[in-house]
């Protein structure tokens, strides 16, 4: 049996199987990125962040079972980036090969195409002990002739935690108009 070396940094949250749970996980990689050292701005966050997005885009709408949640993991162990996307349904399956060019008036079906191009490898294997399957992908961080190195950052505690997500859900209903017959607040 193989031997895999522990991760140095990892990150695993479940979300809800929404459109709105796909925007948070994808927010909450690119912070957590961000803490680790590769600010938004860089191209292992911009990358990794847009990969999130589009295999926690495709667990919703390919990977939904109602009342089941998806499963976001990240890793970085010896320089290379692991995003994993786990969901509970298993008879829906990417393809096997390269993803096939969909045709150029569809308004979706890319979302792979940009996974392959952008990752260094991917793939899908089956749910450990339970129905469903993980999607993944890999990005090697590139160095520029030095080593890597890592912003020292301390670990967020749950209350940073809670604050982050708190405050990332107040930015997407923040976009929708205040209701004044409750006083500010929403229903």
């Amino acid at each position: 049996m193989q031997q895999h070396p522990a991760p140095e940094r990892e990150f695993t949250m479940r979300f809800t199987s929404t459109p709105r749970g796909a925007r948070l996980a994808r927010r909450l990689v690119s912070h957590r990125l961000n803490d680790w050292g590769h600010p938004y701005a860089t191209t292992v966050n911009e990358t990794l962040t847009l990969i999130t997005a589009e295999l926690t885009t495709n667990a919703v709408r390919h990977g939904h079972v109602p009342g089941r949640d998806f499963h976001v993991q990240l890793t970085l162990t010896e320089g290379t980036f692991r995003i994993e996307v786990t969901d509970t349904r298993a008879e829906k399956q990417p393809p096997a090969a390269s993803p096939s060019a969909t045709d150029a008036l569809s308004e979706s079906g890319r979302g792979l195409l940009l996974v392959a191009a952008l990752a260094d490898d991917w793939g899908v294997s089956p749910r450990k002990a339970a129905p469903g399957k993980t999607v993944w992908a890999e990005l090697h961080a590139r160095t520029k002739g030095h080593p890597l190195t890592h912003r020292v950052a301390p670990e967020p505690t749950d209350v940073d935690l809670l604050l982050a997500t708190a405050s990332l859900l107040r930015d997407d209903l923040g976009s929708q108009p205040e209701d004044a017959s409750h006083g500010g607040r929403r229903p």
